[in-house]
């Protein structure tokens, strides 16, 4: 189900948009996002819809940096990253999202948090986090296809906030038709 954007006040204690906005402007510089601990994807992969499975139409993620300290990652793929994470504060984003640029740039287009499921439930929730009255998104991957439903990662919950590109699809949705990953140069990795 895709959710269109609002800013209505958030839940007590939530931050908004506009908070969120606020809060993460400076990492329109990805320079600024590495000095503070974020690291790209090791695999270099720019994600999109196809990619993971879904139709091609509803666009891409894009390059994710994350940090491994807010995701609590415990271990290297082996064979899946697992962590026991479970920050949900979007004013300090676990995953940043860029867009590869025809000039080898990157450009922020969306913030993101991860919790690993094992280490949520470990705490004794009993449902996903949410994010303004919205349930994170469940990823597990499914042994019966050939895909890869939770990109390299144990099962766990997350949620995508389009702040820096607007989304058709809604400002929660996974994925996005304005982006695009045609720019993307496999096998380089800019901005480290």
């Amino acid at each position: 189900m895709l959710v269109a954007a609002n800013d209505a006040p958030a839940p007590s204690g939530e931050p908004d948009l506009a908070e969120v906005r606020s809060a993460t402007e400076r990492f329109r510089d990805v320079k600024v996002a590495l000095a503070e601990g974020y690291i790209r994807d090791p695999m270099n992969i720019c994600e999109t819809a196809d990619l993971l499975g879904q139709p091609a139409e509803f666009g891409a993620m894009g390059v994710h940096y994350f940090r491994p300290d807010l995701l609590g990652i415990t271990a290297p793929p082996n064979p899946r990253v697992n962590g026991n994470g479970t920050h949900t504060d979007f004013r300090k984003p676990a995953i940043l999202i860029y867009e590869p640029q025809a000039d080898g740039s990157l450009e922020l287009v969306a913030v993101e948090n991860l919790v690993f499921r094992g280490a949520w439930e470990a705490l004794g929730h009993m449902a996903p986090p949410t994010y303004q009255g919205l349930v994170y998104d469940t990823m597990a991957d499914d042994p019966a296809t050939s895909l890869d439903e939770a990109h390299m990662f144990e099962p766990h919950y997350d949620r995508h906030v389009w702040l820096y590109r607007d989304n058709p699809n809604g400002v929660f949705a996974p994925f996005n038709p304005k982006v695009t990953c045609k720019h993307h140069r496999s096998g380089t990795v800019a901005g480290r």
